[in-house]
């Protein structure tokens, strides 16, 4: 049997060993997809390293990181990034090749590139938002109100972009007829120089007396818009003394100046109907207080009415139960006397019809006494009746709170005084005051 020159495995693992070694003498950045990630306890995590075409895996490799390495590498990717470091991640790593005889290839990573995982400008977003939150400034606008009715508007823009004038139709075109104040400020909305452009535009609009100012852009691509991420605009936004209201980008987009501004919208469109929901809703408060007045107003008037009823049918039934009563204990009277007499001067008849005669007499003019007693007191009811009094011209006035009013002296200039006639009633403001005190020589109420 012919003999064939060999050598052993450790020696040909020996072999490569050196050869890799002399081939990759120092550190590589490596792209790569962690596939597998098992952190021991002993503090060094185990993990494998791959790559992919078409789905398919083209190369794997083990790869460890030392304990010594470990917790500063993780924590360092997850403070950048955001999300913990595991596998289904791809990364740019810093690795050391290794060969052991007993283990082969493996890839020692003593470095990661957190930028790559997250990308230059999203990491420089995440350390501007990260010091702006730190600092104070996210929380600085929604310190600010807008007013219940805001109509003078700032709005920050490009004059001729598309965004503005939809929303400049949109809010003054408006089917209800609200009316608005809108002072156009114009800036650069993109690039380099749209940040100073943006920040110089809102310091001219902040000295003056608006309810908010507006920063509006319709959309755009992403690097178009990479300005609204910038940290000194942010900064600007936070600290004006006026409520900022931004429309930036589409619906996907969430920029910088949108978190730190007071309000954000998607849409110039649906920046205008902010401030046109606003002023409806301030509208449909004051209708209801309106409504709230009027009702309050009828239903005291009702009330007073139907009191006024109420003592009027008190009286005239006082007045029949007394006439009956009083005609009652005159007929007891009358038999009493009567019987009476007619037993004492049963023999003297004329007497007896002439005292009969004077008593029927007496009896009847009391009762006349009484009953014109009582129709008086009736007229003088009557004519007290609120209802006539209004009848003749006069009126009832209630002051502010619904009280009626005697005297000039509760009524200030300015004050709103509700006023009932006979067949209805109505609000009015006091612009002048005439008084005796004062000047008793003005009557003209005109």
């Amino acid at each position: 049997m012919e003999q064939r020159e060999f050598i052993d495995l450790l020696e040909l693992q020996s072999r490569i060993k050196e050869d890799i070694q002399n081939a990759f003498p120092g550190r590589f950045w490596v792209k790569a997809e962690i596939s597998s990630w098992s952190p021991r306890a002993n503090g060094h995590c185990y993990l494998t390293l791959t790559q992919s075409r078409g789905g398919k895996p083209i190369a794997e490799s083990r790869a460890m990181i030392w304990k010594w390495h470990y917790t500063q590498i993780v924590r360092y990717f997850e403070e950048a990034t955001g999300q913990k470091l595991q596998a289904g991640i791809t990364v740019l790593v810093k690795v050391q090749v290794s060969f052991s005889e007993l283990y082969g290839i493996s890839l020692y990573i003593e470095d990661i590139d957190a930028a790559f995982t997250l990308g230059e400008q999203a990491l420089e977003r995440k350390k501007a938002i990260e010091r702006l939150t730190k600092d104070g400034y996210m929380d600085m606008q929604q310190e600010l109100a807008v007013p219940d009715i805001p109509q003078r508007l700032a709005v920050i823009t490009s004059k001729t972009a598309a965004g503005y004038q939809d929303f400049r139709n949109h809010l003054l075109d408006n089917p209800e007829g609200y009316a608005f104040s809108l002072d156009l400020y114009e800036a650069t909305m993109q690039g380099e120089q749209a940040p100073d452009s943006i920040i110089d535009a809102l310091e001219k609009a902040q000295v003056k007396d608006y309810d908010a100012i507006l920063i509006l852009r319709g959309g755009g691509s992403e690097t178009d818009l990479l300005c609204f991420d910038d940290f000194n605009l942010a900064v600007a936004i936070a600290t004006c003394p006026v409520p900022v209201v931004t429309a930036i980008g589409h619906d996907k987009d969430v920029h910088i100046a949108d978190m730190v501004a007071h309000q954000s919208v998607k849409t110039p469109t649906a920046l205008a109907d902010l401030f046109l929901d606003a002023v409806a809703a301030a509208e449909d408060v004051a209708s209801g207080l309106v409504r709230r007045i009027a009702q309050a107003l009828l239903r005291i008037a009702s009330g007073e009415e139907l009191r006024l009823e109420s003592i009027d049918s008190a009286i005239h039934r006082a007045v029949r139960g007394r006439v009956a009563s009083l005609e009652v204990q005159l007929q007891r009277s009358i038999g009493r006397i009567t019987k009476g007499l007619t037993q004492k001067y049963s023999d003297v008849s004329r007497l007896r019809d002439t005292a009969v005669h004077r008593i029927q007499f007496a009896a009847q003019a009391r009762i006349g006494a009484e009953v014109s007693r009582v129709a008086l007191k009736e007229a003088l009811i009557t004519g007290s009746d609120p209802r006539k009094i209004l009848g003749l011209g006069y009126v009832l006035v209630t002051g502010k709170d619904n009280k009626i009013l005697k005297t000039v002296d509760r009524v200030a200039v300015g004050d709103r005084i509700g006023v009932r006639f006979t067949d209805g009633s109505l609000t009015a403001k006091v612009d002048e005051i005439y008084s005796d005190k004062i000047d008793n020589t003005k009557t003209n109420i005109a």
